[in-house]
């Protein structure tokens, strides 16, 4: 009887604990201190841009638009990320770039359309 409780244990842990993981933006949490690649960048930066549409915070528009720029910063707290997006369609003249910032392990911090 104790093997069976057990078993069944492991499995209802198995079972749930996938979908408790799948968050979006989930993948783009670091720890460490090493810098995150080029790449990770990309595509994290891109999540929040996508996120950002979908939330109605960006218009469509910002859609396909893709990174124009990754770049090291001073930041507050010393070096960051920033990621820069460019959208030719936007209707607001200072709102045609959008900076999305990381810690240099690659953690979200902010993104606006100032660039600071």
């Amino acid at each position: 009887m104790k093997k069976i409780v057990m078993t069944l244990a492991s499995l209802v842990a198995l079972g749930g604990g996938g979908s408790s993981m799948a968050e979006e933006g989930g993948s783009c949490h670091f720890h460490g201190k090493t810098p995150a690649s080029e790449k990770t960048l990309i595509d994290c930066a891109s999540q929040r841009k996508a996120s950002l549409v979908k939330g109605g915070k960006l218009d469509k528009s910002w859609e396909t638009v893709k990174p124009e720029k990754v770049e090291q910063v001073d930041g507050k707290k010393g070096k960051e990320w920033k990621v820069t997006f460019r959208n030719t369609a936007a209707k607001e003249a200072d709102k045609n770039a959008l900076y999305v910032f990381f810690s240099l392990p690659g953690n979200y911090i902010a993104s606006n359309f100032t660039g600071k």
